[in-house]
């Protein structure tokens, strides 16, 4: 940066100089504060010579940007971390309690409902009309489904929609599938649902492998065979989506489709394939870099990364790989931790700090909301002792509470 003249004058201006001396610097600092040097200091300022200049005139005053969680409690912080399920059919006196003493700041509809639209969002607003200062700082919740299409999809019925399976969705023009998601999303919104848990992006090694692999290729969830289908499908949904005002989590972090068993009812389920350069993680990369703000972490363990954790709960999956190397800086879901056999040698206490001390911002409990009471527990214990874990709960909160600004308003 360059240095104006007249600094120059200041800095070898010296308070033993002879009075001739001093004159012709004052004449010359005279000079500097006319109107050629704008910034400058006034004539009868009296700010010292090494102060920093005035601001310029006209230029604002910059805002401190505030702090999206003042006035939360820590109780209220942790309950942010947290998506409670209740059936879509009707609001569960389970979630409604979490939300009552937990403060939990997410609610996810599960099962299936043909029921419709308009009795979908009576059901939301049960849960949603107990946002209040305190129960969840008046932050509005997340409410979230899985509305992927084909064989996962919890809401149907008048006002929905019967959305493809991934493999259709795969297959059709990037434009239409935009299109149609445009309407598929306004389907939810209209129900009060605001985050859908998909799409699947998993990449399943070949056509003739998918029938082998439970979780994804069995229903057909995938979107196609090769990361360019994957990830041109899942921009145009996720693009759809978020023009009716849903966001979407892209998941399986970081991929379930070299698994032969569904960690839902199978434990030790492990990918001995996928490494952090295989392009099942590429496939994130590139929907990380298309604007991805959630992402859904799997509860796989993966020997090539980690093989001492799931993924879930590992630091080198979580914070190293998708947050370090992949720069994801948006929000981490975690998969089903209530009922998955995978995860079920933790107490609920357990898995949801592990979760957190990994680095994910949302631990779900879909399946079994009794879960939630133990996990949040848990986590404001030992956030009250431990000081690093109380900056991963705020950095936890802060990324979503900013999520809900951003798309929530």
């Amino acid at each position: 940066m360059s240095v104006p003249a007249c600094s120059v004058v200041r800095r070898r201006a010296r308070p033993f100089l002879a009075a001739a001396t001093a004159l012709v610097v004052a004449s010359v600092l005279s000079a500097c504060v006319g109107p050629s040097t704008p910034g400058g200091p006034s004539p009868r300022s009296s700010r010292p010579a090494s102060a920093s200049p005035s601001r310029p005139t006209g230029t604002p005053t910059p805002t401190p940007t505030p702090d999206p969680l003042a006035g939360l409690t820590l109780e209220q912080r942790v309950g942010q971390l947290f998506m409670v399920g209740t059936p879509a059919t009707a609001a569960g006196a389970q979630a409604l309690e979490a939300v009552r003493t937990h403060h939990v700041g997410n609610v996810f509809l599960s099962g299936r409902s043909t029921s419709g639209t308009a009795a979908t969002a009576a059901v939301v607003r049960q849960v949603t009309g107990l946002v209040s200062d305190d129960t969840t700082a008046g932050l509005p919740m997340l409410v979230a489904t899985d509305q992927e299409g084909g064989q996962v999809q919890v809401l149907r019925g008048p006002g929905f929609s019967d959305i493809p399976d991934g493999l259709a969705q795969g297959a059709m023009p990037p434009a239409a599938l935009h299109d149609d998601a445009v309407t598929w999303g306004r389907q939810l919104a209209a129900a009060g649902v605001d985050l859908d848990l998909g799409p699947v992006v998993d990449l399943l090694p070949s056509p003739a492998t998918a029938a082998a692999n439970p979780p994804i290729g069995r229903y057909r969830r995938e979107l196609g065979f090769d990361p360019g289908t994957i990830t041109g499908a899942a921009d145009a949904f996720r693009g759809g989506l978020q023009a009716a005002g849903v966001q979407s989590v892209v998941k399986h972090f970081p991929g379930l489709g070299n698994v032969t068993g569904n960690t839902d009812y199978t434990s030790g389920v492990t990918d001995s394939v996928t490494t952090a350069d295989s392009p099942s993680v590429q496939v994130f990369r590139a929907e990380v870099h298309d604007g991805a703000r959630f992402v859904m972490t799997s509860t796989a363990y993966y020997s090539r990364i980690d093989p001492s954790m799931p993924a879930a709960f590992s630091p080198t999956v979580v914070q190293g790989l998708l947050r370090g190397q992949l720069g994801f800086d948006g929000v981490v879901v975690t998969d089903d931790l209530s009922t998955a056999a995978q995860v079920q040698q933790w107490t609920p206490a357990q898995r949801a700090v592990l979760a957190i001390q990994a680095g994910s911002d949302i631990v779900l409990a879909s399946a079994d909301p009794s879960v939630v009471d133990p996990m949040v527990d848990a986590v404001v214990a030992k956030a009250r002792t431990d000081a690093s874990f109380r900056q991963q709960v705020d950095a936890a909160a802060r990324r979503v509470v900013q999520a809900k600004q951003q798309s929530l308003g």
